[in-house]
């Protein structure tokens, strides 16, 4: 059965799309930009940031407020605008209305250049210090071993509590408390290093400010190469050497092993050790144990890891 279609009117330009279609994704059909910070698609459309609103009519009634493009399904004759001046203030004061409780020491972040809601703000001419007024307590939790959380730069997104619980399906993330109070954390909002957390890091990598990070232990390594009683081993996983190629603009699936070694030995680290190897021994080791099982009506399907710890 195919799919009912509906026609709607977005900044003056007539699209078709699928009966249940989100307004911000038939604005995307038709190449119309629609800033957004806490939307990720199929994973978090819940319209918390409100940095999305549009101005929309149905059967020639406005729509109450200014709804979400992101939560706002398309209909039959909707007319949507996407840029008036109502639409364009709303955002602005949204942004600024984030900003007021956020952590806006921008250069000294490890996501200065990189921030979703700096880039936005610019985008905007938001004024930082707009609305003035107390921020939300919150203390840095460097408990874990690879991820640092910095409720100070939340802000409420809730990308991660999704990626988390609905990708991931491990549940670690949460929001707590409620009003000027409401964090983001793990249950109870108790350090990260006592919930259940696997980090895999999926959290780090939908957040779209600095409140969630890899741990950086950059210094830890220049100490260790400069202490003289100490032999510096590198070893690394097969997916480094193709992720440093794409950070320094080599085409996509570039393999930089050798660049890689010569800058670690340049660095002054002694052995460098590759992954690929042990890689290739787990892969001979779990098809013995798959023909084993498949001869001797063992316990199916096999999940198996090839992860370098």
């Amino acid at each position: 059965m195919e799919d009912k279609m509906v026609k709607l009117i977005i900044d003056n330009i007539e699209v078709e799309v699928p009966l249940g279609t989100t307004v911000l994704d038939a604005a995307k059909k038709v190449g119309i930009d629609i800033p957004t910070l806490c939307y990720l698609s199929k994973i978090n459309n819940v319209g918390a940031c409100r940095v999305c609103v549009v101005e929309a009519e149905v059967d020639g009634k406005p729509v109450r407020g200014l709804p979400t493009s992101c939560t706002l399904k398309a209909s039959e004759g909707m007319i949507v605008k996407t840029n008036t001046k109502k639409v364009l203030d709303a955002r602005k004061i949204n942004l600024e209305l984030i900003l007021s409780n956020h952590n806006n020491d921008c250069l000294s972040c490890n996501r200065n250049g990189d921030c979703e809601l700096q880039a936005l703000s610019a985008k905007f001419d938001c004024d930082v210090d707009h609305y003035k007024g107390d921020k939300t307590e919150s203390i840095e939790d460097l408990s874990s071993v690879s991820i640092v959380r910095d409720p100070s730069k939340c802000i409420l997104c809730r990308r991660c509590v999704s990626v988390c619980n609905n990708i991931q399906g491990i549940g670690a993330l949460d929001v707590g408390e409620r009003g000027f109070e409401t964090m983001v954390g793990p249950a109870l909002l108790n350090e990260i290093a006592s919930s259940n957390c696997i980090n895999c890091g999926q959290c780090v990598k939908v957040c779209p400010t600095g409140a969630l990070s890899i741990k950086n232990d950059t210094d830890r390594f220049i100490e260790a190469l400069n202490d003289p009683d100490k032999i510096v081993i590198v070893q690394t996983a097969p997916s480094v050497r193709v992720g440093l190629a794409e950070e320094f603009g080599m085409e996509v699936g570039t393999i930089a092993t050798g660049k890689m070694v010569e800058a670690l030995k340049r660095m002054g680290v002694s052995k460098v050790f590759d992954t690929n190897y042990t890689a290739d021994l787990t892969i001979i080791e779990e098809a013995y144990e798959f023909i084993d099982r498949v001869k001797n009506n063992g316990k199916l399907p096999m999940f198996t890891s090839c992860c370098p710890s």
